[in-house]
């Protein structure tokens, strides 16, 4: 039913990107579709991008012989590829077609037909050989949707971890945290907690810049100038923050449980923690899109394409995220 007047609710839509088509992206997306499938959930539908005959034939090579358009709740949206693929070899004809899958999906969510969209790992290095500037997943639907900013969270292992700074060389990172810029980070990290989590009161860990949290300035001023003062404006606006606090310290067990997450000041500083605690199981979000966006943890695994041996874990539980994130309780169904 609809919320509150009597209406059928409207299905609830996830889109799923098949990735670089030379990597392992096309097998774990119908593997997925095909444990969605057989699940036989109502009210939600699965849409597939990319290349059907590419899909069709990962499909048989998994062992999943009936075509995809029979499989309950899933379709395709077909995107051809330029060139056909072999896999683990890449070729820099196809990257435009692996934009093109994104393009579709995150155009479809933009115009309300999506509500998640699910991505299988992309190739960067092979899109900019190709001419297009690419950076990544989170920064393209950034620029896609028009917001101003979005935050990369990893989830995994008991474990959620928000980065202040994303794909930047480590020289580049103190000039690009700012008061403004990780008062928004931390707002957009704790309506998404609320919204999409379900968790009324966020509590909210922080990691300090420099080792030891900038030892009171003796390690650097950046805790004291700019950390501080954003901390002390969030929590004037009832963000439950608390720090910056040592990072090496921050992320044994029992300091970290008491929190719902965790916000690192730069890519390294808080992933590899996570992915020690859930590597093949982690899913990567991007928090402040207009709708939900989930992805594996890992990359195009060239060297296990075609071979049947990658797992399916972190796919699976992207997709599973999604759906959570996605649920009745929260989607107003």
């Amino acid at each position: 039913m609809g919320p509150g007047d009597g209406t059928p609710a409207r299905p609830r839509v996830l889109w799923l990107t098949t990735g670089e088509p030379a990597g392992v992206g096309p097998e774990l997306a119908v593997r997925a579709a095909w444990r969605f499938a057989a699940a036989g959930r109502s009210q939600t539908n699965l849409v597939l991008v990319g290349d059907p005959d590419l899909l069709e034939m990962r499909a048989r090579e998994a062992g999943l012989l009936a075509p995809l358009a029979s499989w309950p709740g899933v379709s395709l949206h077909p995107v051809a590829l330029a060139q056909p693929v072999r896999p683990g070899q890449l070729n820099v004809a196809n990257a435009g077609y692996v934009v093109q899958t994104l393009t579709a999906a995150a155009d479809a969510a933009g115009q309300g037909r999506a509500d998640a969209i699910v991505t299988a790992p992309v190739h960067k290095g092979i899109i900019n050989d190709a001419g297009v500037p690419f950076s990544g997943h989170t920064e393209f639907f950034q620029e896609r949707a028009g917001v101003d900013k979005v935050v990369m969270m990893l989830a995994g292992g008991g474990l959620r971890v928000a980065l202040a700074t994303t794909h930047l060389p480590l020289r580049a990172v103190p000039d690009a945290i700012t008061r403004a810029s990780l008062l928004r980070v931390l707002t957009i990290l704790d309506e998404s907690l609320c919204t999409r989590f379900g968790i009324a009161r966020p509590r909210i860990a922080v990691c300090g810049l420099n080792p030891h949290a900038g030892e009171g300035g003796h390690l650097g001023r950046e805790e004291i100038d700019v950390i501080e003062p954003a901390l002390a404006q969030a929590r004037a606006r009832g963000i439950d923050a608390t720090g910056p606090m040592p990072a090496d310290t921050l992320f044994v067990p029992a300091h970290v449980a008491g929190f719902d997450a965790v916000l690192a000041m730069y890519h390294d500083q808080g992933l590899p923690v996570l992915k020690h605690a859930s590597f093949g199981h982690g899913v990567n979000v991007t928090l402040g899109l207009p709708y939900v966006r989930t992805s594996v943890d890992h990359g195009t695994a060239l060297d296990l394409a075609g071979t049947g041996k990658a797992s399916p874990d972190s796919m699976f539980d992207a997709l599973d995220l999604a759906l959570r994130m996605t649920g009745p309780a929260l989607h107003g169904a």
